[in-house]
């Protein structure tokens, strides 16, 4: 198991619970967590609420009230032409 994964566990959150909290694809998260590496970004937000989890304090509604927005993605995907 990735450290990745194992503080999502800690922190109580599914990759669908942790997308929704950060605001990117939850099929983003499920590629990331099967890696050896995640973003440096990625990996501090599931250390820190892993920790947070651990002692007690919550932290889903903190995050949640932040209202993220989704990111766009970067590049277009494949487009068929005819």
């Amino acid at each position: 198991m990735s450290v990745f994964r194992r503080h999502l566990g800690k922190a109580g959150l599914t990759n669908k619970a942790f997308a929704e909290l950060v605001a990117i694809n939850e099929k983003s998260v499920t590629n990331m967590a099967q890696k050896p590496e995640v973003p440096n970004n990625y990996a501090v937000i599931a250390l820190l609420t892993g920790e947070l989890a651990d002692n007690g304090i919550e932290f889903k509604s903190k995050l949640l009230k932040l209202e993220l927005k989704e990111a766009r993605p970067r590049r277009k995907g494949y487009e068929k032409t005819r």
